[in-house]
């Protein structure tokens, strides 16, 4: 390690005086003008990473949903997930550590982590289509180099091909080929070959509205669409050709204001989707013959494909075990309906992809979804050699299912959630079982539910257990959830402290929206005089929805 030539390139990429950044869920985020020095450190924290893993590392430069000024660095480990926690660990200590302190910090990360210095460091390196992106992009190269590490730059990429790239590396090419053109035939075929299986469409022509964020999906989207075409035919809104990345569009508007993306026009009942802004989300929806809005979230995308994964499962005559991994988050109707009517299990982790994605790798099949609509299918390398056998050796019907599942594996980018490939899976499903958006969303009723915000001195007053669906502190706020549920009917309601600024996320549903609405207030009211509630008292839901629409 050249300390020297570090200290001098750190100089180039100072560390603005004051500014504590923490590594959460989805990596650092920030104003894109606080970041080069962070960009720079995480190129030299991945090239360590490299070293003791013996593998490609990612790094991804996105700041996904988030407004188009911001921006943000995520580490994918070997296999495509996320980083390891510990590690998130030293990326904090290291992106907070002042000028004066680099040195030691390294040397530390690589004595406790036993990093073998000589060993050979690759790392690649894709980015979202953000002004500040390309530069920033530039100081991680800058990290990656001064530590004498190897990269390749893939230049734009939505961040599920960056996991794709590096599974693909770390996997021989057994996943599939590490390049843009490799996951595009890789998903297509899959696509292609699954739709031939349709006897019959609910729709006879199968056509999709698609709000890309004015994000890099549109790209991607656009590049890859002539592969699959024969399947579906899809038309681009929000492409990047004028309006800002995720502003009155995206997945994440979508999902928080229950109404289309500006700048698409929806007929009654057409299917329409939106990505956000680094195409790891998806939601469904679409307008009924009333004209009302319809939102299909990822509680409803995780049942359509469990569902159909368990049919595929009954119909060769395998008895796997598939899961399906939800957060608090997930509307009780979706829970309901996948443990009483389709007979799958489902479980319950704390907020965050990380926490999904590692409790769906305990299945043989796992299928997880936040509501927001990020998620995905995860399968082992033992059930996908057991389901290739069983499309070679059974009989007729019982081998087309087979080969049905074996393309669904294909299709799934299993390192990550991932917009492009959730959307061609559901459209091959909807097409397999001839069902329309109407039918897919008429599966199951949501409950009406409401999540409010309430601010607080410091958040941190508020622990939680049980997959955040309980407050353990302070004293007396569960007992008093509880009393305020029971006054409603279907009701529950729980409350937890963002991760990023002094604020406790409210989330209550009951059997009517008024009760909801009810039940989130008075929920609300409860948290600011046990938790050191500060600024005005929460107001009655229908005066903070009054004041917005003014």
């Amino acid at each position: 390690m050249d300390l020297g030539a570090i200290t001098k390139y750190s100089a180039l990429h100072a560390k603005p005086n004051g500014l504590i950044l923490q590594y959460g869920t989805a990596g650092f985020r920030t104003k894109a003008e606080h970041l080069d020095h962070v960009m720079f450190r995480m190129g030299l924290l991945a090239v360590l990473r490299s070293k003791q893993t013996k593998s490609t590392i990612g790094v991804m430069v996105t700041a996904s949903h988030n407004p188009e000024e911001d921006n943000g660095v995520k580490l994918v480990d070997p296999l495509g997930e996320m980083l390891a926690p510990s590690w998130e660990e030293h990326a904090t200590c290291l992106a907070n550590a002042e000028e004066q302190d680099m040195q030691r910090v390294l040397i530390d990360i690589s004595e406790k982590e036993a990093v073998n210095l000589q060993q050979d460091a690759f790392v690649v390196i894709g980015r979202d289509t953000r002004p500040s992106s390309e530069k920033l992009s530039q100081s991680v190269i800058d990290g990656v180099t001064v530590l004498g590490g190897q990269f390749h730059d893939y230049g734009l990429l939505t961040t599920p091909q960056l996991h794709y790239m590096v599974y693909c590396r770390n996997t021989g090419g057994r996943y599939g080929k590490a390049t843009i053109e490799g996951y595009y035939q890789k998903l297509s075929k899959a696509f292609v070959e699954l739709t031939k299986q349709a006897s019959c469409s609910g729709d006879e022509y199968r056509s999709l509205k698609v709000d890309c964020a004015n994000g890099i999906g549109a790209l991607k989207l656009r590049e890859m669409e002539h592969y699959f075409s024969q399947g579906l035919s899809v038309q681009l809104f929000n492409d990047g050709s004028k309006g800002k990345l995720n502003h009155l569009c995206g997945a994440d508007f979508v999902k928080s204001h229950q109404k289309p993306p500006q700048g698409m026009e929806i007929k009654s009942n057409e299917r329409c989707c939106s990505f956000d802004g680094d195409a790891d989300r998806i939601v469904y929806y679409y307008h009924d013959a009333d004209g009302h809005f319809h939102l299909i979230d990822g509680d409803k995308i995780a049942t359509l494909i469990s569902s159909f994964l368990k049919e595929l499962l009954v119909e060769i005559g395998e008895s796997l075990n598939i899961g399906v991994v939800q957060t608090a988050y997930a509307n009780g109707s979706s829970t309901r309906y996948l443990e009483e009517v389709m007979k799958v299990p489902v479980y319950c982790t704390k907020t965050g992809v990380k926490h999904l994605h590692h409790k769906a790798q305990e299945f043989d099949i796992g299928v997880y979804f936040e509501a927001n609509g990020h998620g995905t299918a995860l399968f082992s390398t033992a059930v996908e050699m057991k389901i290739k056998q069983s499309a070679e050796q059974l009989e007729d019907k019982k081998r087309k299912a087979a080969k049905m599942l074996e393309n669904i594996i294909d299709l799934f980018n299993q390192a990550a959630g991932d917009a492009i490939s959730d959307m061609l899976v559901i459209e091959a499903i909807l097409a397999l079982k001839g069902l329309t958006v109407q039918q897919w969303d008429a599966l199951y009723t949501d409950l009406p539910n409401r999540q409010l915000k309430v601010q607080v001195a410091d958040r941190r007053v508020i622990s939680t257990t049980d997959a955040e669906r309980q407050a353990v502190t302070p004293p007396g706020l569960q007992e008093a959830i509880n009393d305020l549920v029971k006054k409603y009917k279907l009701s529950r309601a729980f409350v937890r402290p963002s991760g990023t600024e002094d604020v406790v996320r409210v989330y209550a549903e009951a059997d009517s929206q008024e009760s909801a609405d009810h039940l989130a207030h008075e929920v609300s009211l409860a948290v600011f005089q046990l938790a050191g509630g500060i600024g005005e008292r929460p107001q009655p839901v229908t005066n903070i929805l009054t004041k917005r629409i003014n």
